[in-house]
């Protein structure tokens, strides 16, 4: 493989799991527009605590011990690498974007800066801290956590969970809700199903102001958390010649990962990807292995399609921590899953966040 490149545009989870593969047999080069990675599941629990601040932003520099981490914003995608907006030229082999998605503030980084998000972030916290009524609307898995974690570091607030589904997480076998409704009814939380709010003021960030629901009720929040999923960051793909979108804005592949006809080595990655899949870590953590199998046997001179294809998870599983003892968790065993509570789901992600192994992962103690 001497004098194969892979490029990768994206440091996200996507962008540094298939890099961190990657480096011990290619020439890698991974590229993002900051110099530190964010561990953004994290990010929800730092609302709570501002210090894990310090803990989920990691600097690349030691990820790549072969490879290198060039910093630039990518501007566009060739035929034979990536163009940065700088105007730096970086030559591939192989390009993987790995651009993956956007979220309300304060739960992601931005183009602007990690110094912002540090920002955002203290002052949703600082506003949580003196907030006596808490809303959050939309019960997916950032919503869902938030509540929880508020709920375990303030008990004494009034923490509103809000979705317009009749229940929590119709997509799995009932037992997995009900788990959660349980645990949201012993921190106090009012969980509210079945609802649509008629008068959200943001989709983007934390606001305070009285929201509307079906029948006349309303709520005072004090402030009220947008969390109502993420959308994928897919810009630099679409100016590509012949890719296509899901309905939900990620780009069509043809079975290996691959968006383009017309780029043969250019291959789309994680939450970009219309894989099937949510947008998860653990979506990632299925992906990684077959990609990185895939581009192997690309640079060795193979045909993609002496790979097998990507198959999505048949039921993704979920981990659900709500805080770091309670919680629900959906596995991959069976046909229908099995779901667990507290003991596993706290050992699995809700004591650490997994911020210790992405810690590991690149370098840091």
């Amino acid at each position: 493989m001497s004098g194969q490149k892979v490029v990768i545009v994206g440091g996200g989870h996507a962008g540094i799991e298939l890099a961190k593969r990657l480096d011990p047999t290619a020439d890698v080069t991974l590229v993002d527009g900051k110099d530190s990675f964010v561990h953004t599941p994290a990010a929800i629990r730092a609302v709570t605590d501002s210090s894990l601040l310090d803990k989920l932003i990691i600097p690349y520099k030691n990820l790549l011990k072969r490879g290198q981490f060039v910093q630039g914003w990518a501007e566009r995608i060739d035929p034979d690498g990536v163009v940065l907006s700088d105007g730096r030229k970086l030559k591939s082999t192989v390009t993987v974007v790995a651009t993956g998605s956007s979220y309300a503030a304060p739960f992601k980084h931005t183009p602007a800066g990690l110094d912002e998000f540090r920002a955002i972030s203290r002052q949703a916290a600082s506003s949580l801290a003196s907030a006596k009524t808490v809303a959050i609307v939309g019960a997916g898995p950032v919503g869902a956590e938030l509540a929880g974690e508020i709920a375990h570091a303030y008990p004494e607030k009034e923490v509103h969970l809000i979705t317009d589904e009749a229940s929590l997480y119709p997509m799995y076998k009932p037992g997995f809700g009900k788990k959660l409704e349980t645990d949201f009814a012993d921190l106090g939380v009012h969980l509210h199903t079945g609802k649509l709010v008629e008068n959200l003021q943001s989709l983007k960030e934390p606001y305070s102001g009285t929201l509307q629901l079906p029948g006349g009720e309303t709520i005072d929040a004090d402030i009220v958390f947008p969390a109502i999923g993420a959308k994928p960051q897919a810009e630099l793909l679409l100016a590509v010649d012949d890719v296509q979108t899901a309905p939900d804005g990620r780009v069509m592949h043809d079975g290996w990962m691959r968006p383009s006809k017309s780029h043969p080595s250019l291959f789309a990655f994680g939450d970009v990807l219309a894989s099937g899949d949510a947008m998860t870590i653990v979506s990632i953590a299925r992906q990684a292995p077959c990609l990185e199998k895939i581009i192997k046997a690309v640079l060795a001179g193979k045909p993609v399609e002496s790979q097998k294809p990507y198959e999505g998870w048949p039921l993704a599983p979920i981990l659900l921590p709500l805080g770091p003892k309670r919680g629900a968790s959906m596995l991959p065993v069976g046909k229908d899953g099995m779901a667990v509570g507290h003991f596993l789901t706290s050992r699995m992600k809700g004591k650490d966040l997994f911020i210790s192994k992405y810690r590991k992962l690149l370098g840091q103690s």
